[in-house]
């Protein structure tokens, strides 16, 4: 059996490196971003975009699309990746794509043979449905006034003082077949790495999750931004920059039961920042970490916490179930932090088939595959 006070040791020293984000304190942070532009290639002007990774103590990795940048142009072929070059006196320069690029002050100039091809330019994008306004009829979750809406472990879900909704809230109401809205911001840490950088989750009727992390120009896995998680990564990485306001719009079909048993499994479309990343995928399951299981009740629409300061506002749901399961004012019974381990859940761990990480003093409990934890996640 696991260790329990080793684990809480382990929970709080991990929430402590990952709670303080680094928000706009830096230089690093006004290079960081994304850049659009067009450059001489081939003796056509083609369209190209950058994406400028901020890893911390002047260093960057940037990754270049040809065409444009995700969800604006990019033709899909192979990214470019220039890794862990620093900055010297406020200029970049990332050498790849037989060219240079010289970044300073928002723009990159880039450089072949002594010529100057193209320049770059910074932008900041916005989600065409920030924004978006509740349709008539529909359950406005939150909207910066008040968390009446919310709990957290049984108590009022907690608030900023700018009317901000935090990390590890759970809706009162629970839902069956909806269409939901909401809009996220991820801290800027530029020294984290993998899931400790800006991470929580979306999770439908607590029972699957649409994963929210600063995965910013990383490849989009199913346990990155827009993944859903541990069952498919997103078609495209829309993830914006941290501290740039994004958004989900997801319509959900709950999975359907007959005598106990499930006969239809749920499926989900998703849009991330105005890009459909996943179009009627079915859900062969609840997602790692749900706090709910799979049933024919309806479920809360759950925010986790993982030790990040991530941010929500305007939420809603619109229902969709035409039998009037969509929302039901009686929660389901979360499992905060409550370790079940059955004999077979042993066997697995005694064979060393799974490795059971363990967050006591966080939002969740989670049980992973051993390869998760030989694979190299992150920027």
């Amino acid at each position: 059996m696991p260790n329990f006070k080793l684990i809480r040791v382990w929970s709080f020293l991990l929430a402590l490196t990952c709670v303080h984000p680094l928000v706009g304190q830096d230089a690093d942070y006004e290079m960081q971003g994304e850049y659009v532009g067009t450059i001489l290639s081939d003796e056509q002007r083609i369209k190209f975009g950058l994406q400028l990774i901020a890893l911390g103590d002047g260093k960057f990795t940037g990754v270049g699309y040809r065409g444009g940048l995700p969800g604006d142009g990019w033709n899909k072929s192979n990214p470019k990746r220039v890794e862990n070059v620093k900055s010297v006196d406020g200029v970049l320069a990332l050498a790849a794509w037989d060219a240079t690029i010289q970044i300073a002050k928002g723009v990159g100039t880039v450089i072949a043979d002594g010529q100057t091809i193209g320049k770059l330019t910074k932008l900041e994008r916005r989600s065409p449905t920030l924004g978006k306004k509740p349709p008539q009829g529909a359950v406005v979750l939150f909207d910066g006034s008040s968390v009446d809406g919310w709990e957290h472990k049984g108590k009022p879900a907690n608030m900023t003082e700018d009317g901000l909704l935090k990390q590890g809230a759970q809706s009162k109401k629970t839902f069956g077949d909806h269409k939901l809205h909401i809009e996220f911001l991820l801290p800027y840490m530029p020294k984290a790495r993998g899931q400790g950088r800006g991470n929580s989750g979306l999770y439908l009727q607590g029972r699957y999750e649409v994963q929210m992390l600063d995965s910013f120009g990383l490849s989009g896995e199913n346990n990155e931004c827009g993944g859903i998680y541990s069952i498919k990564k997103p078609d495209e990485n829309m993830c914006f920059p941290p501290m740039q306001w994004q958004t989900y719009d997801v319509e959900f079909h709950a999975a359907k039961f007959a005598d106990g048993k499930k006969v239809e499994d749920a499926w989900m479309t998703v849009a991330h920042n105005g890009v459909v990343i996943h179009e009627k995928v079915k859900l062969p399951k609840k997602t790692t970490a749900a706090p709910n299981n799979e049933g024919p009740g309806p479920g809360f629409i759950y925010l986790q916490n993982h030790g990040n300061e991530v941010r929500y506002r305007n939420i809603w749901v619109d229902k969709m179930d035409s039998e009037g399961a969509a929302e039901s004012t009686k929660t389901e019974t979360k499992q905060d932090c409550v370790l079940e381990v059955s004999r077979e859940q042993e066997t697995r761990q005694s064979n060393e088939t799974y490795k059971a990480q363990i967050e006591m003093d966080m939002d969740y409990v989670l049980y992973l595959p051993a390869e998760y934890e030989k694979k190299k996640i992150g920027h």
